[in-house]
This record gives structure tokens, C-alpha cells and sequence, in this order.
């Protein structure tokens, strides 16, 4: 990612949340997370500390996955894969986690997905991610259930 791609990343990110998550999550505090989340500064701070990789298309973003550095434990932690509604189902989502491993070389992957984020959940579990945690969290108010997933490469 350059920080040319920061305006289209934050409105995949927008767009991404707002059809996966309604009806989930109220629009309101998914408003508040993208507006922090994605802030400028965030999107500086994220391209300094982690990897954001972007697949396009015709020559303009259409999605991305942020993958942290390798821990000392050797695992990475996928923070998103988010694309446009439109551009999911066709594969891309898997070459950016593919990119990543092949990037990064971890010898796990770890992520946290909404249980009620089906889309997600399938996706990940197609990949070979198995769920080693369920727990509940607060998001700014409001109660998430949420399953901690992995996926060992080694």
C-alpha cells in the first residue's frame, strides 16, 4: 500500500463494513470504528507497523488484507480482508491471504470473526482456519460474539 491508495482503502473499508455488518452491528458504531480505524492518522501509523497488501483490478483498488508483523511466537495476525461488495466471491480475497503467506512466511494465522459474520466464517473455514476460541466482546457499547480462528502453515 502508498499512501496514495489511503482515500480508496477507507472507502472499501466503509462499504465492506456497512453490507457485512448491518443488521449486526448499528450502523452508528460502525461509523465511530471506520471514522477512527481509518483515520488518516491511523492509515499512516497501520502502513508504518503492519503489511497492507491491495488487490486491483483494472487499475484501481478493489480490495485489501492487513497482516501484522511475525511474532516472536511465529504467528501473524490478520486483521482484515476487506473488498468491495461487488468483487467478493471471485477469488481475490483468497490471492491476498495467499500473497500474504507467500510475503511473510508465518507459520500461523490468527483472527478474530464475528459469529454472525457467515460470509466470513466460511470463507476462513474454506482456507483451513479452525476456531480455537469463542468469547464475547464489547464494541463501543455493543455485544459481539466472536470466534478466534486459526490456520497452521507448518
Amino acid at each position: 500500500m502508498k499512501r496514495k491508495d489511503i482515500t480508496r482503502v477507507r472507502d472499501i473499508a466503509k462499504k465492506s463494513w456497512h453490507d457485512t455488518y448491518n443488521g449486526i452491528i448499528p450502523i452508528e458504531i460502525q461509523n465511530r470504528f471506520l471514522e477512527g480505524a481509518y483515520s488518516e492518522k491511523n492509515m499512516k501509523y497501520r502502513m508504518k507497523r503492519s503489511y497492507i497488501y491491495i488487490a486491483e483490478k483494472e487499475g484501481e483498488a478493489v480490495g485489501f488484507a492487513n497482516f501484522s508483523p511475525i511474532s516472536q511466537e511465529g504467528y501473524v495476525e490478520l486483521g482484515a480482508i476487506y473488498l468491495y461488495p461487488s468483487q467478493q466471491g471471485i477469488g481475490i480475497g483468497s490471492a491476498l491471504l495467499h500473497y500474504g503467506v507467500n510475503q511473510l512466511h508465518p507459520r500461523e494465522i490468527q483472527l478474530n470473526v464475528e459469529q454472525n459474520n457467515l460470509k466470513a466464517l466460511n470463507f476462513y473455514k474454506s482456507k483451513g482456519f479452525e476456531i480455537i476460541k469463542d468469547f464475547h466482546e464489547n464494541f463501543d457499547g455493543h455485544l459481539l460474539n466472536t470466534y478466534r480462528m486459526s490456520w497452521k502453515l507448518d
